[in-house]
């Protein structure tokens, strides 16, 4: 089972490379394969106000750092087809954000780079219609494709996780992801920003192991109150690794 996980944001060079080197730590206590996440640019903020990332070209050039020091592979999400040609040249993993999963010239942009693609499952999008997304992808000639699930629109301000969606999803052929975090978000919750119920990232994370997923995505940070982005669905480090033993444990007897 991969493991992806990392800060919602890139906050500063010091605060990602530190966070990697804690990451790094814990998956190879555990024995997990890992791609360590974080954005350059979060570019779907609530409020203009918000604290968005230094970045493309800083971002990455933090991100390819801690490629060098940690040895570990790496992903972020890309917003704009002007932004791959940069982005493939350091990324081990492109994510498409949830809400540019049906923009095709931007899913032929990335499937062209020959790299992984992971896209995120819209909350709008039912997971049979994701096939379409998968189609577009493939056509390209890119087979290297990861779905994420995320949750979907629950009325206002809600996401909920239908774990039928994973077992759907893993019938296009393509690698599955949970967004253990993410589905636990409230979208614009909390006014200007997102709210979340961290509690129920551990028991949806479990659920998922137990339907097969191929890796787990959990967005991670040191001092999650305190975040810029995020922080209300995030675990800290501790809890992750409190948590991977029960999920290997799962997986050992799911699989």
């Amino acid at each position: 089972m991969l493991l992806i996980a990392g800060p919602c944001v890139i906050e500063s060079e010091d605060h990602t490379m530190r966070m990697a080197e804690i990451l790094r730590d814990i998956v190879e206590t555990h024995q997990v394969p890992f791609v360590f996440k974080a954005s350059f640019d979060k570019a779907n903020r609530s409020s203009l106000m918000s604290y968005r990332g230094p970045g493309l070209r800083e971002g990455l050039s933090i991100l390819e750092r801690v490629k060098e020091e940690f040895g570990v592979r790496i992903t972020s999400d890309i917003h704009s087809v002007g932004q791959v040609g940069l982005a493939e040249a350091v990324l081990d993993i492109i994510q498409i954000p949830a809400f540019l999963c049906r923009q095709t010239d931007l899913l032929v942009a990335v499937a062209k780079t020959g790299k992984t693609v992971n896209v995120k499952k819209g909350q709008f999008m039912s997971p049979h219609d994701m096939g379409h997304v998968i189609n577009k992808l493939k056509f390209c000639g890119n087979e290297d494709v990861m779905i994420t699930e995320r949750g979907t629109t629950f009325g206002y301000n809600n996401l909920v996780v239908d774990m039928r969606s994973l077992a759907i999803l893993k019938t296009f052929g393509i690698k599955t992801v949970f967004d253990a975090t993410h589905s636990v978000q409230l979208p614009g919750g909390a006014g200007g920003r997102s709210g979340g119920e961290v509690q129920y990232v551990s028991p949806l994370a479990r659920a998922a192991v137990a339907v097969g997923v191929d890796a787990l995505f959990m967005e991670v940070h040191d001092d999650p109150e305190n975040a810029l982005c995020d922080g209300a669905n995030m675990i800290t480090p501790k809890q992750l690794n409190n948590l991977l033993p029960r999920l290997l444990a799962i997986e050992a007897v799911a699989s």
